[in-house]
Formats: structure tokens, sequence, C-alpha cells
């Protein structure tokens, strides 16, 4: 379906046609007519679907037909990092329609509560906000939302992971009884529900590639040791002169700044970002990394989800992520928008049952490739099952997938950390 089929105003079809966008995905097509209508809404929609132009252009387009001046669609996001890129689509959507916006978030300087209370202080007509954040412009009177009419909790499981909920209901308690309120979340857990039915009203359900990697991710494994890690991502990177962009994934801040340094041993184009970063730094990685000034990021989980960096070639692994949910958004970064991608997954022995219950997520066997011959063998591949009282219990598979038992010499790294 095209977008120019939806009933949007010209100034917003004007805008999608500067920005490239033609055909809708799945999830616009579904449902940016039904909220056009004006029904309440949850849907279960992975990374990478264009969930935010779904809810973002109808919304634009009812806001744009009312008075200035007022607060009339509040989003509320878990990250800074995604109430900007999300702040920054506004802009772009309405940039004909003549809508304001503004991003609330902490983690910067004096500076920039400064500039969001004279944004609030003017009268801006879409928000988009982290809650902590919101909370405090509300406490110290800055932030008006009684004028409310539009309100979209994206990444809602995420919020709720956070430890959100209180705040979601306190900022719900500001808002006018009489609202339109979207809902958007990766998965559908009992907690989602029970908040869905404290904040919506009769809502319209929609569903789609749940916990599902886009069908264009190329998936390996890479059985190894924890020792081989970083010889092996320097292997794979330095190999692939065509992958203009990646992202490395890892568990924690002290093996981002491993691993950039040891990209940075071998010649690589490589920036570390994590918490420890202020946040103006953040967001100069962030361009350089759009920009394509930097070949290789390496990253915590902060970007696992919500961020949106088109032509992503690779996604790695360096440590499999804790819950499976989160493998999904990881390797979602890639093959966005019907391209393809590769994404590769280290897997240690400690962390084999993991990706065993990532396998079964997404139920599909991930293809275990073969350690470079120059690193060594890597552990034997083994099926982990859980016995009762929660224990696991290892049972040896056929197939040898990352070699024998024996172990190369020990390399400078990480060495024995779990992910």
């Amino acid at each position: 379906m095209k977008f120019h089929e939806f009933d949007l105003h010209d100034d917003i079809l004007d805008a999608l046609y500067d920005m490239g966008f033609d055909e809708a995905t799945q999830v616009q097509e579904h449902t940016i007519p039904l909220i056009l209508e004006g029904h309440d809404m949850i849907g279960c929609a992975q990374t990478g679907t264009g969930k935010t132009a779904a809810f973002m252009l109808p919304i634009i387009e009812k806001v744009s037909q009312l008075d200035p001046g007022k607060t009339r669609a509040l989003i509320i996001v878990p990250t800074r990092e995604l109430a900007i890129q999300i702040e920054q689509q506004v802009q772009g959507f309405s940039y004909y329609a003549g809508t304001t916006s503004c991003a609330i978030y902490g983690g910067g300087d004096g500076k920039e509560w400064e500039v969001q209370r004279k944004a609030l202080d003017k009268g801006v007509d879409i928000i988009v906000a982290t809650p902590g954040k919101l909370i405090s412009f509300i406490d110290n009177d800055i932030a008006q939302l009684k004028d409310v009419e539009y309100v979209v909790l994206d990444e809602a499981d995420r919020m709720l992971d956070i430890g959100f909920h209180d705040d979601i209901i306190r900022i719900f308690s500001h808002l006018p009884v009489k609202r339109q309120t979207l809902m958007f979340s990766a998965t559908m857990p009992p907690k989602i529900r029970q908040l869905a039915a404290k904040v919506l009203k009769d809502p319209k359900e929609f569903a789609v590639a749940i916990s599902k990697p886009a069908e264009g991710v190329l998936q390996a494994a890479y059985v190894c040791h924890e020792d081989q890690k970083l010889p092996l991502i320097q292997s794979l990177i330095a190999g692939k002169d065509d992958c203009q962009s990646i992202i490395v994934f890892s568990s924690t801040k002290r093996k981002v700044n491993l691993i950039v340094r040891a990209l940075q041993k071998k010649g690589l184009d490589a920036q570390g970002i994590s918490s420890d970063l202020e946040q103006k730094e953040r967001e100069e990685v962030l361009m350089k990394f759009r920009a394509r000034q930097t070949r290789i990021i390496v990253a915590t989980d902060v970007l696992s989800r919500g961020i949106d960096i088109k032509d992503i070639n690779l996604v790695v692994n360096f440590d499999v992520p804790g819950d499976a949910e989160d493998y999904v958004h990881r390797i979602g970064r890639t093959a966005r928008a019907n391209t393809t991608g590769i994404a590769l997954t280290f897997v240690n022995e400690d962390d084999m049952y993991k990706f065993q219950q990532i396998e079964a997520l997404i139920e599909s066997e991930v293809f275990k490739a073969p350690l470079p011959p120059e690193l060594g063998e890597g552990p034997e591949w083994k099926v982990i099952q859980k016995r009762k009282g929660g224990k696991k219990g290892n049972f040896k598979k056929k197939g040898n997938y990352g070699g024998g038992n024996k172990r190369p010499q020990k390399n400078s790294g990480p060495g024995g950390n779990r992910s």
C-alpha cells in the first residue's frame, strides 16, 4: 500500500516524498487507518517494522488541524536516545505541516534543561519524553498536560523492565480522561496486558513478527572460548571490507573499551558508546556513525532498541544477551526496511544454554560456523537442559561445531569474565 492511499494531508505526503518514503510497511498499513479513526490501540511489533511512522503520521495529521500553542500529543519512551530519534523523525514528517515538537530527557547539563523549559513555555504541539524527566517537569509546573489528546507508550515492555511502571501511572494521572492512547511493545507479557487494562479503552490489537528476526538477516554463531573472542572479532571484521557499517554489542562497559582498543590495534575505525559517556559525547559518536565517518561502533545494550540507523551491514554479539528477546532487538539493527544484513554471535561454554533459549524463541537453529584455523579449537557444542530444581544438565550433541576440547594459548582480553 502506498502512503498516498492513506487519508493524509498533502503537507505530510510531501514530507514523506522528500524523505524517500513510498510504500507502507505491514504495521503502517494496518494501524494508520485505525488510529485516524480514533481507536485506542495496543500493537506488538519489533524494531525495524516502521512503527514510529505508524503512530506519528496520524497524530501529526490530527494535531496539525488544532490550534497551536498547546501540547496536544505526548510520546513516552524508555531512553533519551529513542526520545531524540523520534523527535527528529517528527521534525521530518511535520516539516510542511508546521507542527512543533520537543524532546524531554535527562542525562545532559543545565543548558539542556533550560532549552527544554523554554520550549515547553512556548507551548509545543508534541512532546517526546522519558518518564523520569517528564515527571520532573510536571513537579516543577513546567509541563502542562491538560490539553493532551493523543498519548503513545513506545517500547512499553522496556519501560517496565527498567522500572518505570509507577512513573507511567503518575503521568497518566495528569492526563485528561478523554484521550486517544496507543501502546506499542515488542513483547506482550502479562505485565503489559495489566498496564494496557489500566490506560487503554476498548483497544484494537495488532501484532506482527513477534520475536522473530527480519527475514533478510543471515545469522551464524561461533562457538568459542572467552579468550578467543577478541582475536575472532579482529579476524572477522578485518576480512569484511564490504561491511561499511558495523555494530558490536557487549554485555559490559569494560568490554566495550577492550573491544575498541583491540579493533583499533588492527587499524580498524572503531568507537565505543556506553553510559560512561556524557550525553553530548554519545550523540557525537552516533552522529559520526550515521554519517559514515565511523565504520564500527561498539556498544552496550543502550543501542539495542530504538536507534534508527539505516543500512547496518553487520551486527556482532560479542556476548550472548541475557534475555532471548534482546537478541532479536540487537540483530534487528541490520536488515531493516527489507534490506539484508549479517548477524554473528560468539557463544562461550557458559552461554550455550542462553543461546539455545534464543533458538527456541526464534524457532530456528542458528548455523554454527567453524572458527578460523589459526585460533585453534573451540569448546564442543552441547545441548543443555534444565533439570528439576532449576539446575542445568549438560548433554553432548552429535557434531563438533567449534572443535574439540583443546584450548589455544591465552590472549590478552576480557579473560574469563562471564557475560
